[in-house]
């Protein structure tokens, strides 16, 4: 039987609520402990969740000797520096989407797994998800043709006034946000980065943006288009055009249980139905078989450098006002 994994909660943040389910689930793993700025509200959060042990500091967790992997919800602005401190304190690291804010902390933080032999893996829990898995099946067994085109969107109506996803200090704004995962999902299904770009934005008085729109043309001719927003209705989509086919994708992002994709040729639509899972339980997963068996995380280093650099490609292009070009080496 493989070594139970004792996981601890950087911060008390809302997304961990998502991965306390995986994590009590699993045969594998054990919630351990929480950490939080002050020891009340670490012992308040882990009551709530009944989590055994209660850190009042960061620091306090990752000197815990029993702690193996530490799950990184802080804000994005703190990925970087808690990640490389949990790394060096000989923890394992599962760290939110965006991995970091930079191409020189997503550098800093490839070279500390790297000295300190232990996993760092990106949360994008959808890439371990089997409609996922189902979508890059049929993309790869060549049913759609050579890929022309994909398409996505995520958008959402942020109405919380203050949200930290609105401030611009702690790496805020949507395409950070929510337009990471369709810029993700593209570099996925063709398999390498974009070399030009071109992106709009409309910022908010906090100068994030509040819509991103972005165009993006990779090597082998195939392009990508997607927004992200806060002030738009709930909106998540991904659609796929080959030369001999289209995939819909109705919600890529945060598929269920049970879910269904449409495979549109010859004129006729297809529902491709697929029996789904526990969306965070997959990333969980993949954690735990990198960690005790070896096998490299599913959401490469490499790969979440590539979307960190074409996010700020992107972003660099939409200040400009120009397009802008990649070389990659």
């Amino acid at each position: 039987m493989d070594k139970i994994l004792n996981w601890g909660l950087l911060s008390t943040a809302k997304i961990n609520q998502a991965l306390i389910r995986p994590l009590t689930s699993s045969k594998r793993t054990r919630l351990l402990a929480v950490a939080s700025r002050s020891q009340s509200s670490a012992e308040s959060y882990a009551r709530e969740w009944k989590i055994p042990r209660a850190h009042g500091s960061y620091e306090s967790m990752l000197a815990d000797p029993e702690i193996d992997v530490v799950y990184n919800s802080l804000p994005n602005h703190l990925h970087a520096e808690w990640t490389i401190k949990a790394l060096r304190a000989g923890k394992h690291v599962l760290c939110e989407k965006p991995i970091a804010l930079t191409l020189a902390e997503v550098d800093a933080m490839i070279q500390a797994a790297r000295e300190t032999g232990k996993v760092l893996a990106e949360a994008f829990m959808y890439r371990h998800h089997p409609q996922t898995l189902k979508v890059k099946e049929l993309v790869d067994s060549g049913v759609l043709g050579k890929i022309q085109l994909i398409k996505g969107a995520f958008t959402f109506t942020l109405t919380r006034e203050g949200d930290i996803r609105s401030k611009k200090e702690t790496g805020g704004g949507s395409i950070w946000d929510v337009g990471c995962y369709p810029i993700s999902y593209a570099r996925m299904i063709v398999r390498s980065d974009p070399v030009k770009m071109f992106g709009w934005q409309v910022e908010s008085e906090t100068g994030t943006d509040d819509s991103f729109y972005g165009q993006m043309r990779f090597e082998n001719g195939a392009h990508a288009q997607f927004d992200s927003g806060f002030k738009s209705p709930d909106r998540s989509r991904i659609e796929i055009v080959g030369t001999e086919a289209c995939l819909t994708i109705p919600d890529p992002f945060k598929p269920g249980m049970n879910s269904e994709i449409l495979l549109s040729r010859g004129g006729k639509m297809e529902k491709i139905k697929i029996k789904g899972g526990m969306l965070y339980m997959g990333e969980v997963d993949d954690m735990c078989d990198a960690i005790l068996n070896n096998k490299a995380p599913r959401v490469s280093l490499a790969d979440s450098r590539g979307n960190v650099g074409t996010i700020l490609a992107l972003l660099e292009s939409a200040q400009l006002g120009k397009p802008v070009s990649v070389t990659r080496g």
